[in-house]
């Protein structure tokens, strides 16, 4: 297993860069193609909003897994139901779908990886080793994948919902795959993270852009195929009551949300304010608090499931009903009292106020961006030398990067096709792996020095991104997703992701992803510091990688 951990590595961060590159070409498109949410009544937000994210998503997780997984059946039917999932995704944030035509779509994918992919629910909780008969397995496969596409899309209603939640489910699965050394199911997963984390970046409060149908029923289709994948193929030992603490929330939040619908006389279908997250906006809470309330809940059923993954079903399913009904109970009783959170402002506005009103000087607003530019900078050209030999595949790599991104700022948008920020986090990603690979003895011996770095440029990059959207010193949920996964990850046994690695290069990646993005932005000429740095860089891996 070790030995591939670089391969994943590599997955995630083409993964998030072919996402974080689409996107913002996306966004512009989407005016002009009509694939913008209006707001109405239902919706929470108040301006038109491009949905088209979930191309990004979707492009980002298959290509790598398309370049560095064989071609299996089931592989083949999950990009084929995949890419369905997204025509159809399209065509509905495009023009309105009803809800039967979609059901076509859903129906269509999750019937490929059921028949033609062999991915089907066999054992089933309280059952014992007893195994399903095909005739109610696959069936029943087919109709639970469907239930988890709506779920997901269902739960797509705030900044980051949809998003964060599926990414703590899949880095559940993502280490329960590694733990069973699940070559394709650790890729898909790896893959489907470096996609939504991508997005996510565009995605947090106040987003950019939405995923739209094309991503959230991608989503729900990746975490129930991995779901199967895992507890029926990757490791029978599981508990096959495991994938209801690992999807989490969504499961509960659409079964209460038809339950509540079926009660009041009304269709299954007909979009209402029944979702946790309406309720948690009815009663008081911001935007960013209650995705945090909920990314808490999901991040506390993942990791239940990540530490109990061999006990019994029934308890399996006591602490997620347990957890479930927490949620439920505290909504219910809180709306019968009509309590509200924030009713009255007090001395923290004020404070609050000031310092915004701090944030807002141009020297306090530009020093981190100017900072984070130039460390950005320093770490391609550093890189460039300190890296001990370059295989002939990177070679060849850095100089077709090198070429495309010459011609690019040579030419600018008239060869629009070689998209600055695909080329950019590329070049970034290949001096990180290479770096951390094959480090020269004085760039290893800077692990102090690289500890402090990466702090200080993760602080200034924080600082600001939130100056560059005028939200003050916010905690956004985002940030707090961050700081969930970074603490679970650090969180696993040395013999795992750490010791190898692996966590070290996708942290470093993800800092200077948004690092290169920050220092795009505040860059008005494309020929600048950081451009011109990573050119650089690149021109000197590839002449090394000749020569040495």
């Amino acid at each position: 297993m070790p030995t591939l951990l670089p391969t994943f590595v590599v997955v995630f961060m083409v993964a998030l860069a072919v996402s974080m590159a689409i996107i913002p070409v996306m966004i512009r498109l989407a005016p002009h193609i009509g694939m913008i949410d209006k707001p109405d009544p239902r919706k929470v937000h108040v301006v038109p909003i491009p949905r088209a994210g979930g191309i990004g998503i979707v492009l980002g997780a298959l290509l790598p897994m398309a370049i560095w997984l064989p071609l299996t059946d089931t592989l083949l039917a999950f990009y084929v139901g995949s890419l369905v999932l997204l025509a159809f995704g399209v065509w509905d944030d495009i023009a309105e779908l009803g809800h039967y035509v979609k059901f076509i779509g859903q129906f269509i994918a999750a019937i490929l990886v059921v028949y033609f992919g062999g991915v089907v629910v066999e054992s089933f909780p309280f059952m014992g080793l007893e195994p399903l008969s095909p005739m109610i397995g696959k069936p029943f496969t087919v109709i639970a994948l469907v239930g988890m596409i709506n779920a997901i899309n269902h739960s797509d209603g705030l900044d980051g919902l949809a998003g964060g939640e599926s990414l703590m489910s899949l880095a559940g699965m993502l280490y329960l795959a590694t733990q069973a050394s699940g070559t394709e199911a650790t890729v898909l997963a790896v893959a489907v993270m470096g996609g939504v984390f991508g997005f996510l970046r565009f995605n947090s409060h106040p987003a950019r852009v939405f995923m739209g149908d094309g991503g959230s029923q991608f989503l729900g289709f990746s975490l129930g195929v991995l779901a199967v994948l895992l507890t029926q193929q990757v490791n029978t030992a599981l508990s096959p009551a495991l994938p209801l603490l690992l999807l989490g929330l969504p499961i509960a939040d659409i079964l209460m949300v038809f339950w509540k619908r079926a009660r009041a006389g009304g269709s299954w279908f007909k979009a209402t304010k029944n979702h946790v997250h309406h309720r948690l906006l009815e009663l008081g809470f911001h935007h960013y608090e209650s995705v945090t309330i909920i990314y808490t809940v999901q991040a506390l059923m993942v990791l239940a499931a990540v530490a109990m993954p061999y006990v019994a079903d029934a308890a399996l399913v006591a602490i997620y009903l347990a957890l479930c009904l927490l949620v439920f109970v505290f909504l219910e009783r809180a709306e019968r009292r009509s309590w509200r959170v924030h009713a009255a402002v007090g001395v923290a506005g004020g404070v609050m106020r000031n310092v915004q009103y701090l944030c807002e000087t141009p020297l306090t607003r530009n020093a981190p961006a100017v900072f984070v530019t130039l460390a950005v900078s320093i770490f391609m050209l550093i890189g460039a030398f300190g890296i001990q030999r370059v295989p002939a595949d990177m070679t060849l790599v850095a100089a077709v990067l090198a070429v495309a991104l010459l011609v690019r700022l040579v030419l600018g948008y008239r060869v629009w096709f070689l998209m600055l920020r695909l080329l950019v986090f590329t070049a970034v990603a290949l001096v990180v792996y290479l770096v951390n690979t094959y480090p020269q003895s004085w760039y290893a011996a800077l692990d102090t020095t690289g500890y402090v770095f990466f702090a200080a440029l993760a602080l200034a990059l924080a600082i600001g991104i939130r100056l560059a959207e005028r939200d003050s010193f916010r905690v956004t949920p985002l940030d707090y997703l961050v700081v969930l996964i970074v603490v679970a990850l650090a969180m696993l046994p040395e013999k795992d992701l750490a010791a190898t690695g692996m966590l070290g290069m996708a942290l470093q990646a993800i800092v200077l992803f948004y690092g290169a993005e920050l220092a795009m932005r505040k860059m008005r000429n494309r020929w600048n510091l950081f451009t011109g740095a990573t050119l650089f860089s690149l021109g000197v891996i590839a002449v090394r990688g000749l020569w040495i």
